[in-house]
């Protein structure tokens, strides 16, 4: 039985109508990826169904009692409150109870206030249930993943910093059906594979919007697509989603070739004139007709993106040369003895946890920033371009139009004018679009405009710092193959596995204490070549058992040894999560910086162990996992 209906639903009035009597069902358990362009009602479609917007006609009905956890694209404005509170108020009033209890806690470990353990002891004694405290670990631990401080107070977070936030009140609320709005957005890799990871063990029915293709490969086992109005619904998974979407449009392409191609003979034996009227044949004037009409209601494919790079004088061989750069802004090294050498038309992708410093190289490397030890030198002609992951280069005030141009209104590329309503109708804006301001426009067309600004510029090193959020998956693939195409240099700061795959030729990845190391290849190559966590040692007496070969095909199983090891996993990472917590809000004191400096980088050094600790227990336990599921099958 459906968990959630939507019956004959359209929005929208006149030639913005987005919706148009669409009819989608959800049932229980299933994990549906909604496909569609920048602008095409995906945000739209998912309020509907969460109830925070009513439809124009039609409706959508929920099953009784249903619960649903919502991330919205846009950050609503949150002032009130720590991050422990803004969670845990995904699980309605425990979660009040348990924020009440989490303040408490605090102050009492301050003063040791008999009021304030009575008033703890209360709380205790109405959250005895289990389950209570299973939800605080919970809250605890989606907050860490996320990494997210509890007792930070939220109108000090930025909007990326928010959207983690709403991502964490969303999970812990165990809703019936997640809906999901680009829910991999200013999280970085660990956070990405550590959501992936939880989607897959919840029961909950979910409905997500995603650029990232490699989260659509895992999860989605269902796609719907929404275009020009419609809703179709394809009963498989992403990849064979993309097989059969190819043939239809094959297939729609051959019919319209084979109608045009019956019209004009229809219309050549019409145009005979005094001949075809004495035959008296209206059946086929009329059948001429309604040909005429079935071609012209025929629904056509929307033009795609179409970008062309204004590639400046082309450089030296020589783009950029580090040797033993260092920085630090006073604590601890963001940046610590790195060396490389970029050369014309290296692709580099740059990989690191959210404020591991990835701007701060990208400063130093284009010389915005001297670092603090070693030297950079730059090759002969750069002509940089950057494309800013917030989008600061857009003034709400202008037009698209002005955006782009700056009050031109014919544009010079590659020797060859061009009107800018014409340039930006090749990023699919409208001529009405163009004349507006960029107030209207969706984050993925944001995102669009921002790409005609930068590619109107002449240039021969790009900077992309998180190019792929908000676009649709078509746009993604395009400027996959342009930057694969363009005869330039590219520095790319990048979450996204697949697009990381498709256009780098080598990755510098920050692995901790300032250490950032190069590899070949994109993400899946870094994966084969990076260091692993070594496993727990075994003890001895099972190291000296001699090891038997399996020659069995049976698939391995899990160890006497291996089972316990999975079993205390769950603890060990909590026990390591709170000391990570613990050591933030240590560190984030006043007086932590009064302390002697041997002292100070002492904890430093131990929240960096701990962290590294997490990392490893969260890969042991996927992999004892993977075996756990594959000796069951």
């Amino acid at each position: 039985m459906a968990i959630i209906s939507a019956r004959d639903v359209s929005w929208g009035l006149g030639s913005s109508q987005l919706l148009r009597n669409i009819n989608l069902q959800i049932e229980p358990g299933e994990r549906i990826g909604l496909l569609g362009r920048n602008g095409a009602g995906k945000t739209t479609l998912l309020r509907l169904l969460h109830g925070s917007l009513a439809p124009d006609g039609g409706e959508v009905l929920h099953q009784q009692g249903i619960r649903i956890g919502y991330l919205p694209q846009t950050v609503p404005e949150l002032t009130n409150g720590t991050v422990f509170d803004v969670a845990a108020a995904g699980l309605g009033q425990l979660g009040r109870d348990l924020a009440e209890y989490h303040h408490l806690n605090q102050i009492y470990s301050l003063t040791g206030s008999a009021e304030v353990l009575e008033k703890m002891t209360e709380l205790q004694q109405g959250m005895q249930d289990e389950a209570a405290w299973d939800a605080h670990r919970q809250i605890d631990t989606a907050i860490s993943r996320l990494g997210l401080t509890p007792d930070v107070h939220v109108n000090t977070l930025s909007a990326g910093w928010k959207r983690r936030l709403l991502l964490a009140q969303a999970l812990v609320g165990q809703p019936d059906l997640l809906l999901l709005d680009e829910p991999t957005n200013h999280l970085d890799l660990s956070a990405i594979i550590w959501l992936e990871s939880f989607l897959l063990q919840q029961t909950s029915s979910l409905l997500f919007v995603t650029h990232d293709r490699a989260l659509l490969r895992k999860l989605a086992t269902r796609i719907v697509e929404l275009d020009r109005t419609q809703l179709s619904n394809w009963a498989c998974d992403y990849p064979t989603y993309l097989a059969r979407k190819e043939a239809q449009l094959v297939t729609e392409a051959d019919q319209a070739q084979q109608l045009d191609k019956k019209i004009a003979i229809e219309s050549e034996w019409a145009h005979r004139g005094v001949k075809a009227r004495r035959t008296r044949n209206e059946g086929r004037v009329r059948a001429l007709q309604r040909l005429r009409e079935e071609r012209s209601n025929q629904r056509k494919q929307v033009g795609a993106v179409r970008i062309q790079l204004n590639e400046a004088e082309r450089n030296g061989k020589l783009v950029i040369e580090a040797e033993e750069v260092s920085h630090t802004f006073g604590g601890p090294h963001i940046l610590h003895g790195f060396s490389t050498t970029i050369l014309r038309g290296d692709k580099v992708g740059i990989m690191g946890p959210n404020g591991a410093g990835k701007t701060t190289l990208l400063r130093v490397l284009l010389g915005e920033l001297k670092p603090s030890a070693g030297w950079v030198r730059h090759g002969t002609k750069l002509e940089v371009a950057y494309f800013d992951q917030l989008r600061l280069q857009l003034d709400e005030s202008r037009t698209l139009a002005d955006n782009v141009s700056n009050g031109q209104e014919w544009l010079l590329i590659d020797g060859k004018r061009r009107h800018i309503i014409s340039y930006l109708a090749d990023f699919l804006f409208t001529p009405e679009q163009a004349k507006n301001t960029i107030s209207r426009l969706s984050g993925g067309e944001r995102n669009r405009l921002l790409l005609a600004r930068l590619f109107l510029k002449p240039s021969n090193l790009l900077v992309l710092d998180e190019p792929t959020n908000d676009l649709d998956l078509e746009t993604v693939e395009l400027l996959e193959d342009l930057l694969f195409d363009y005869k330039g240099t590219v520095l790319a700061v990048s979450h996204d596995r697949t697009f990381l795959n498709n256009v780098v030729t080598s990755t510098l990845v920050f692995e901790g204490d300032g250490r950032v190391a190069e590899y070949a290849g994109g993400y899946d190559d870094w994966l084969t070549q990076r260091p692993q966590p070594r496993a727990p040692e075994t003890p001895a007496k099972v190291k000296a058992k001699p090891q038997i070969r399996e020659t069995s095909a049976r698939p391995k199983r899990l160890t006497y040894l291996e089972q316990r090891e999975l079993e205390g996993l769950p603890v060990k990472i909590e026990n390591l999560e709170s000391e990570v917590a613990a050591l933030f809000e240590h560190m984030g004191s006043p007086s932590f910086y009064r302390q002697n400096s041997a002292d100070i980088t002492q904890a430093q050094q131990r929240l960096a162990t701990v962290q590294r600790d997490i990392e490893a227990s969260y890969a042991r336990w996927e992999e004892l996992e993977q075996i756990k599921q594959d000796s069951g099958r």
